[in-house]
């Protein structure tokens, strides 16, 4: 079952972000609303718009989800390896991404003191200035 919800999730996932999708989910649009007068505009016209719409976002967050999660497991994943591989890297790091939200932030803190740096925005504005201007 897992293997077939991964291979339905990427091949609807895929599909979702094509501009066709996006061209086929107006055209939908457009012929719902040309309809509204042949309908009087009635409830049932409306309701349907409202039913198609809530039910595929309600899937489609699901398939979105499920697609998300592989790919930031993935990339986990691959840095830890890099952590792994990297002589002198820190193998402690392998795995904080399940801690809590609190802890990563402690942790997220602590590295930037530790390097030196100073994470106020106008500082980290010049940082990214500086880095821009290396081009």
């Amino acid at each position: 079952m897992d293997r077939l919800f991964t291979a339905f999730a990427n091949r609807v996932s895929a599909l979702a972000g094509q501009p066709a999708s996006f061209a086929l989910a107006t055209l939908v649009i457009v012929v719902w609303a040309v309809s509204g007068p042949i309908f009087a505009w009635s409830d049932t016209w409306q309701l349907v718009i409202n039913t198609g719409t809530t039910i595929v976002t309600f899937l489609m967050v699901f398939v979105i989800q499920n697609a998300q999660n592989r790919d930031a497991a993935a990339m986990q994943a691959k840095l830890d390896e890099l952590i792994r591989a990297l002589e002198g890297a820190r193998g402690d790091f392998i795995g904080i991404e399940h801690l809590s939200d609190s802890k990563i932030s402690d942790i997220r803190t602590a590295l930037e003191q530790e390097s030196g740096c100073d994470t106020d925005s106008a500082s980290v504005e010049e940082s990214v200035e500086v880095l821009l201007k290396r081009r």
